[in-house]
């Protein structure tokens, strides 16, 4: 489907210039490599490559969407550069509806270098931060949803979160709005057809109370129930962001470690080794888990301690869940409380942790003091066995929710938890309208401020600020 682009004002942008300019990028991580690919878009694609490709076999036509071998020269020189295979593929059909040729060279800094600049000598120009995807959603090719997706795919680091930016690229999300746009437009037809003809329809006057009871039904409760996957659609897209914290020498360090599989953090005697927040990652059933290790937290650390306990601190109020590792092998103390306050009010598990060591309290000990109904686990860091339990309670109590709705589209960013949510007060605005029998004007004007924020998400209503800002994600050659 082809989206008609409404109320983008080129202030000078490249939108001013998208049919006339042809762009040229490195689309291909630098380094050595078996192959590096030039990509080339726009009106002067063809032309310039013909000026710089030599095909092996005499008298080729370029036919669209075929590989041809041949070797890349430099007019100027009057040499061959590398030997390449050359891809030329015709509008419409292309990624960004432009003519599009990509060039295949051997990947290397050196080669992929020239290969760009004999480009650019011959009348293209460097491709901004995303340009081609920019391409591609201004031609209406995909929709601003879709090209979001683009950078969540590249971004992605679990299979959970690819699952879900696949899904949103397919266009899942881009249909549900569509279906919702439609019904909110049904909506404003009725509204609006009572404003305009209430002479001719004083036998049949409309139902505001069943109004109400069908915008609710059609529309409130499944854009509310969309908007509270938000959180779940996050921890798809970003990961879990995990904070050990805890008192000095209590385990956080060895904990990560065992976490990860790999030794990361120093593990030593010593209390208050860890001075900085050291963070790492491992998978767990699909999904990223982000951990961090922080500094320990005592009464009285020294200069160094205190700047690592301060950044321990904020991690725990960007935490999405904190493990607070307690010694059972040492009484509590008033480092433990110290902890105890620095949680607060985050979402948080206890580990009492040196179970293979003579305990000192136990589980009750812990309630009885910190009057806490967190969840508590007693175990070793150093036992495989408990590390495996340990996983299989952060999957039980963190990831359920993400992982039950995992093959459902979900919310993938802020923009759109922000358009969802204003979409939903509009709504609500409308509906409180026809309850009170309001004026039928305004119940309209809500129910066009409601469709447009669901416009704003695909990208039917955005500025080259938007724009800028959301392509700017991107590298160059995307």
């Amino acid at each position: 489907m082809t989206h008609r682009r409404i109320g983008i004002r080129s202030t000078g942008s490249m939108e001013s210039v998208f049919s006339n300019d042809t762009i040229c990028a490195i689309g291909t991580p630098i380094g050595e490599g078996g192959i590096g690919i030039v990509r080339i878009s726009g009106p002067k694609a063809l032309p310039i490559v013909r000026r710089l490709f030599v095909p092996s076999r005499p008298n080729c036509c370029f036919e669209s969407h075929r590989l041809y071998h041949g070797w890349l020269k430099d007019p100027s020189e009057d040499c061959m550069v590398d030997e390449v295979l050359m891809s030329f593929m015709e509008a419409p059909h292309t990624y960004t509806r432009q003519d599009i040729v990509e060039i295949n060279c051997h990947s290397g800094f050196g080669i992929l270098k020239r290969t760009l600049e004999l480009v650019l000598e011959e009348g293209a120009r460097l491709a901004e931060p995303g340009e081609f995807t920019r391409r591609a959603f201004l031609s209406g090719r995909i929709d601003l949803s879709q090209a979001e997706a683009v950078i969540d795919i590249i971004r992605s680091r679990s299979e959970k979160s690819l699952a879900l930016a696949g899904r949103q690229l397919r266009g899942d999300l881009r249909h549900r709005l569509e279906s919702w746009r439609e019904s909110i437009l049904r909506f404003q037809s009725e509204i609006e057809a009572h404003i305009d003809f209430s002479d001719d329809l004083l036998d049949d006057p409309a139902d505001p109370a069943l109004l109400a009871s069908k915008l609710t039904t059609d529309l409130i409760d499944p854009l509310s129930l969309f908007a509270s996957r938000y959180a779940a659609g996050r921890v798809l897209r970003e990961g879990l962001k995990l904070v050990l914290v805890g008192k000095p020498n209590v385990g956080k360090s060895s904990l990560l470690n065992a976490l990860i599989g790999k030794k990361r953090a120093i593990v030593t005697p010593q209390p208050g080794t860890t001075r900085d927040v050291i963070e790492d990652s491992f998978i767990l059933s699909g999904i990223l888990i982000r951990v961090l290790d922080t500094a320990g937290i005592r009464r009285e650390p020294d200069e160094i301690e205190s700047m690592g306990i301060e950044k321990a601190l904020l991690s725990v109020e960007d935490a999405d869940a904190v493990l607070w590792l307690i010694d059972q092998s040492r009484p509590l103390s008033d480092e433990d409380d110290a902890v105890f306050q620095a949680v607060g009010s985050s979402r948080y598990v206890i580990l009492m942790n040196k179970e293979d060591l003579p305990a000192s309290f136990d589980e009750e000990a812990i309630r009885d003091r910190y009057r806490v109904e967190a969840p508590i686990l007693s175990l070793s860091v150093l036992r495989e066995k408990d590390i495996e339990k340990l996983r299989g309670f952060l999957t039980e109590a963190f990831l359920k929710q993400p992982l039950t709705e995992s093959e459902s589209m979900m919310i993938p960013n802020l923009r759109h938890k922000v358009c969802f949510e204003e979409s939903i007060k509009a709504l609500n605005r409308a509906r409180s309208l026809l309850i009170s029998d309001g004026c039928t004007e305004l119940v309209s004007l809500e129910l066009g401020i409601a469709r447009s924020q669901l416009e704003n998400i695909l990208g039917l209503q955005c500025d080259d600020a938007l724009l800028d800002s959301i392509f700017s994600q991107f590298c160059v050659g995307k």
